[in-house]
């Protein structure tokens, strides 16, 4: 069994994407010593990765200032457990570590929502976001047909990236109603950058029906996806298709901070004018405090950055541009609001929990998350939750009762590491790996 590796920081980030790279690049800019924890190989997060030449040069570049500013990078490793305040274990690519820090800021990001239909589970049934991630990482998607399905504006993203790539796309369902997006359409009438967005992927998508009112009905096929019926205006039709790429918005990675006790309510990170968690010393930045883009991630990291390095005067500049930005997260939480009909897609038989090949009907026997989990194994698999339990929220409106270490899988030696390692002697700084 080997000692996990101890760092020791001023300011520890976990995440390394937009909010992340913005909140430990302000805090080498107030002289502390920063670091900086990702469990992607390279830096960026999933908006950064694998995008327009243009773009990863805007990630590498923000790298490239990351270490010229001394900030210590460790790429590949995933925090797994919080056991004593100022210190969280990790699993990098060497095995343990150990990290210890004064202040914490947490870029942890979001993920896809899924909800279960029949069929959902046949290969080639894919995540939007998740078939987008796996085309950068090099699937051949030239000459397939894909329909696009869920709710949220990365459903528009995904497609035209994806036919970009030389995918046809033969339809995009959105289960938001007109009227809805129409609301929509107006509310960014105050945010040009995000118009410009907009017309660009209209541009990008033209000749692609786009159908609201819409959502997936059943995938059907034999050994894979083949065909998928869709609701339609209340009306069922069928289209033959190589992938569906389905996701319905986003729901935040708040599990460490859940675990590290900051509160959490609706789901989201609660945080002050400081971006300060409940928590003091914690800080939170981007998608776990609100699904609201790019431009609001890097606004937040900066303001966490800087009030976690020391010099909160220099975030009170941004505190404008965040409130406006802001107005766009509740603009898509009412816009993409999933609808009640969606509750009734499911089959008896339909699995809910994909990792333990738990049925609704199973589930459906309990009464709450904790009987459903203890008695079924319901989010134990190793996605601990991530994807049945916000499944599970909607179809239930259960709330998980707690986050528990590890929140990812993890080997014995990790384990065995937090059991034997040493606690650091009061005021110890190692001012990195010992």
């Amino acid at each position: 069994m080997h000692n996990a590796t101890q760092y020791q920081f001023d300011v520890l980030v976990v995440g390394a994407g937009p909010a992340g790279l913005s909140a430990a690049s302000c805090a080498a800019a107030c002289g502390v010593r920063v670091g900086i924890v990702d469990d992607n190989p390279t830096l960026g997060g999933q908006i950064w990765r694998g995008l327009s030449d243009q773009v990863r040069s805007e990630a590498g570049r923000r790298a490239q200032r990351l270490r010229a500013a001394g900030v210590q990078v460790l790429s590949g490793t995933q925090v797994f457990h919080h056991r004593s305040p100022g210190t969280l274990f990790a699993e990098g690519p060497d095995g343990p570590v150990e990290l210890g820090y004064g202040k914490l800021v947490l870029a942890t990001g979001a993920r896809e929502r899924f909800l279960p239909f029949p069929g959902w589970t046949l290969p080639n049934v894919m995540g939007a976001g998740g078939l987008q991630a796996l085309v950068k990482s090099g699937l051949p998607i030239a000459g397939k047909r894909v329909v696009v399905a869920g709710s949220g504006p990365l459903l528009l993203a995904v497609a035209s990236y994806l036919r970009e790539q030389g995918a046809t796309v033969p339809l995009i369902c959105e289960q938001a109603t007109w009227v809805s997006l129409a609301r929509f359409g107006m509310a960014l009438l105050g945010q040009p950058k995000k118009i410009r967005q907009a017309w660009g992927l209209r541009k990008q998508l033209a000749g692609v029906p786009f159908a609201a009112n819409s959502w997936p009905l059943f995938a059907h096929g034999e050994n894979s996806l083949e065909r998928v019926a869709i609701s339609r205006n209340g009306k069922s039709e069928t289209i033959a298709c190589d992938y569906l790429a389905c996701g319905f918005h986003l729901v935040p990675n708040a599990e460490l901070a859940a675990l590290l006790g900051c509160r959490i309510a609706e789901g989201w990170v609660q945080v002050d004018e400081w971006q300060q968690t409940s928590i003091p010393g914690v800080y939170c930045a981007g998608e776990p405090t609100g699904i609201g883009g790019l431009e609001l991630a890097v606004v937040e990291g900066q303001i966490a950055g800087w009030a976690a390095g020391g010099n909160p005067g220099r975030a009170w500049g941004r505190f404008r541009e965040r409130g406006k930005l802001q107005k766009f997260v509740r603009v898509l939480e009412r816009t993409f609001v999933l609808r009640p009909e969606l509750r009734t897609l499911r089959l008896p038989g339909t699995i809910v929990c994909r990792c333990e090949d738990v049925p609704y009907a199973r589930v459906a026997q309990y009464g709450s998350w904790r009987a459903a989990k203890l008695l079924t194994r319901c989010g134990m698999g190793p996605c601990q939750g991530r994807v049945c339990g916000p499944v599970i929220e909607f179809l239930f409106n259960w709330l998980p009762d707690s986050v528990r270490p590890p929140i990812f899988p993890t080997s014995l030696e990790s384990l065995a590491a937090i059991r034997f390692q040493p606690e650091p002697a009061p005021g110890e700084f190692t001012g990195g790996p010992r």
